[in-house]
């Protein structure tokens, strides 16, 4: 599926109860702009058997006190079980998630800090984090660029 499909199969599968569709269409254009900067439309994201996904928790390399939250998604099942990723546990999964979804859950989950997307098959050292305060802010000036635009249509032109 292209970004296209992937919001209108986000819309189509959205909750039905007057609010969401419209959410993911408004905020459409900045999963897009985000997802395009990545180079795979679909990662695979460990799971559990219950479709929770599985974060991992990062501490700073010397202030250990600091901690984040992340998401690993991997270009490849084969990346999944590589190196320190790898699983033995019966009860996680890795699935192929749509980029756009793996976008938009970073939304709807309070406790992360980023999504890491490793883009290069292979090599599992350096990926591309989007951070979801960056989604977030994203969202915000977008929507703050609609309700400016719309401000100023609503100005007379004789106004002088």
């Amino acid at each position: 599926m292209d970004l296209d499909q992937q919001i209108q199969a986000l819309i189509k599968g959205a909750p039905q109860d007057g609010n969401t569709p419209q959410l993911i269409e408004s905020i459409a254009p900045v999963l897009k702009l985000l997802a395009g900067r990545l180079r795979h439309l679909e990662y695979y994201v460990m799971q559990t058997l219950d479709n929770d996904w599985v974060m991992f928790t990062l501490s700073h390399r010397t202030q250990t006190e600091v901690e984040k939250n992340v998401i690993y998604a991997f270009p490849t099942l084969k990346d999944v079980s590589a190196g320190s990723f790898s699983r033995s546990d019966p009860n996680l999964i890795a699935l192929p998630v749509p980029v756009v979804d793996i976008l938009f859950q970073m939304l709807a989950m309070n406790n992360i800090y980023s999504t890491i997307f490793f883009e290069t098959p292979g090599n599992v050292t350096v990926g591309t984090e989007v951070q979801r305060a960056e989604l977030e802010q994203l969202i915000h000036q977008y929507w703050q660029s609609l309700v400016d635009a719309a401000s100023q249509t609503n100005i007379p032109s004789d106004i002088a």
